[in-house]
């Protein structure tokens, strides 16, 4: 029996995904092309405004699925596609990470922009365990070239403590605790003006390889639009009145 990603709305634009394949929800073929068929239908409804991806039993996701790897690396190539899809996601992505986080499920985890963990969270940069590799390029992006080393090189588990402190995530949970918190921080970031958010994570996921003067013409780009649009003049009007704006992304 194949696994499924189950597809739950959580209420005010926030939906979560949630890997089922048991035991260690890897990420096959099969499964790859039901996770990208879920991320294109939960991204063509407009009230989309945040997505939260755990996993369900102990393990957040092991990559893929090894056993199932064809020898002439299409299957790893398949994997790839997969994370640049879930990356362009337009509305912001929370990995709730569960459990077991290994090989390509850690560098799913890393094309999310937020990340927070369980305290039963364990990372694994399974590359070098494999005779493979990954994480190369998102992990020292996110935590620096001489942590990702020592995660990339050793292969060894880093426990959610260990996370937390590399900045690799922002949160630490009790199991029980962590999809409430999930679910909290996402329906924060959904009561936000959309277009901005959404203006926000471009923004910030291309600031890295940008020297100032491309920044700042990005930027404009950007705020050109923002300022034209309707959440910003409804967000306007509701500071002077002193009410909660309500954002249409618009």
């Amino acid at each position: 029996m194949s696994g499924e990603v189950h597809v739950e709305p959580a209420g005010h634009g926030v939906v979560q995904l949630t890997l089922d394949n048991p035991p260690m929800n890897p990420l096959g073929v099969e499964m790859r092309a039901t996770f990208m068929a879920a991320l294109d239908r939960v991204e063509a409804d407009d009230s989309l405004r945040c997505l939260v991806i755990t996993g369900k039993g102990r393990a957040f996701c092991s990559g893929d699925d090894l056993k199932a790897v064809s020898p002439q690396g299409e299957d790893l190539a398949g994997f790839g596609r997969l994370l640049e899809r879930l990356e362009a996601t337009r509305a912001p992505v929370i990995a709730a990470v569960n459990g077991w986080c290994v090989g390509g499920g850690f560098e799913l985890a890393c094309c999310c922009d937020i990340r927070i963990a369980s305290t039963e969270a364990k990372f694994v940069c399974a590359g070098v365990n494999v005779g493979l590799m990954a994480s190369t390029y998102r992990l020292p992006r996110l935590i620096g070239v001489s942590r990702a080393k020592a995660m990339l090189l050793t292969g060894l588990p880093h426990d959610a403590e260990t996370a937390e402190r590399y900045g690799l995530t922002t949160g630490v949970y009790a199991p029980e605790a962590l999809m409430p918190a999930a679910l909290t921080l996402a329906e924060r970031i959904a009561s936000r003006a959309p277009l901005s958010v959404e203006a926000t994570k471009r923004t910030a996921n291309r600031a890295p390889d940008l020297c100032p003067e491309d920044a700042n013409r990005m930027l404009g780009d950007e705020l050109r639009v923002l300022r034209k649009s309707q959440d910003h003049k409804i967000a306007v009007a509701a500071f002077r009145e002193r009410k909660d704006p309500l954002f249409t992304r618009s």
